[in-house]
């Protein structure tokens, strides 16, 4: 088997967490996943993954191979697309999906930047909250974030954001507020359906991990109402702080644990095969990764105290 299929199976698993999942993606049974990740091993004369009862986890070696692994994988799409790009021009119908709330605070407007940069090109942009099947559907790009699940095709993590606890003062005040990761236990937590906890969510702190206890107390498929049942005090939530920003900015919300780090949530491409890759994904991906980078940018410029007037 090739080094960069070897490399890739290795990115998947870790990105999945999991070798059974990772070998779902893959199309093969997981004790040829395993063999995979051994053959790279062995390749590399370095143990890469740490095996658990709840999944894989990168060894320090296995942390810098995902790194650099990442580039290679993202530069032979990029080899691929610029081969495609010296006969193709950016033009053509092409189908995008996501779901509805990423899509309207996040990709809607760099497809429609995108619009008006390529006027040929037709960008027909689905927003719905499930799981698509990119082959069968006929997607050209599916932009996924946080659970990636069962995926037909070729995907890839292109982004992260930062994920925060977070509730109204009014519910805090009236529970307590949590002052180490056993007291969320006190709070209702509010879940996504594709974001099933299993009674326990890692957090961070100082480079030592947590777990932390969640009482579920509501589940909603909605990213919305998940976040207008906050609002109405029926417990507290995981969201990107990129999304409210406005809202802890204004007292609506506050930040639960802020010293510990919750996982932040990653950004997937999906699409339906590496030959399918060309320079349609890569420009409206480009732009994906600089409206994120562009919203971070003006996040923390927000945070900084304002400069001194002196006479």
């Amino acid at each position: 088997m090739d080094r960069l299929a070897l490399l890739e199976s290795f990115v998947i698993a870790l990105d999945e967490g999991s070798l059974n999942r990772a070998a779902q993606r893959r199309g093969i049974s997981q004790p040829a996943m395993s063999l995979q990740i051994k053959q790279l091993e062995g390749l590399l004369k370095q143990e890469l993954l740490i095996r658990t009862s709840s999944g894989v986890k990168p060894t320090r070696p296995g942390e810098l191979v995902y790194a650099q692994a990442q580039g290679l994988l993202a530069g032979y799409d990029r080899m691929c697309a610029e081969l495609s790009a010296l006969e193709d021009r950016v033009s053509g119908t092409f189908r995008v999906s996501t779901s509805t709330f990423f899509g309207r605070i996040v990709l809607g407007p760099v497809l429609l930047d995108i619009n008006q940069a390529y006027p040929d090109l037709d960008i027909v942009m689905k927003l719905e909250d499930r799981l698509v099947d990119v082959i069968r559907e006929n997607i050209d790009l599916a932009i996924r974030s946080g659970t990636l699940g069962e995926t037909e095709g070729a995907a890839r993590k292109i982004a992260e954001m930062d994920n925060i606890l977070f509730a109204t003062p009014e519910y805090l005040d009236e529970c307590g507020r949590p002052e180490t990761p056993e007291d969320l236990k006190r709070l209702k937590f509010i879940q996504h359906h594709e974001d099933q906890t299993g009674g326990y969510f890692p957090l961070t702190r100082e480079g030592i991990e947590f777990q932390a206890p969640v009482r579920v107390g509501f589940t909603a498929d909605d990213p919305d109402l998940i976040i207008r049942a906050v609002s109405n005090q029926t417990g507290y939530a995981r969201a990107p702080r990129l999304f409210l920003q406005e809202g802890l900015e204004d007292g609506r919300f506050e930040e639960i644990l802020p010293a510990y780090r919750v996982p932040p949530k990653p950004i997937f491409a999906v699409y339906p095969s590496r030959h399918s890759f060309d320079r349609r994904h890569e420009v409206i991906i480009q732009g994906l990764q600089d409206k994120l980078a562009a919203m971070q940018t003006a996040f923390l410029a927000r945070q900084q105290p304002p400069s001194a007037i002196t006479a």
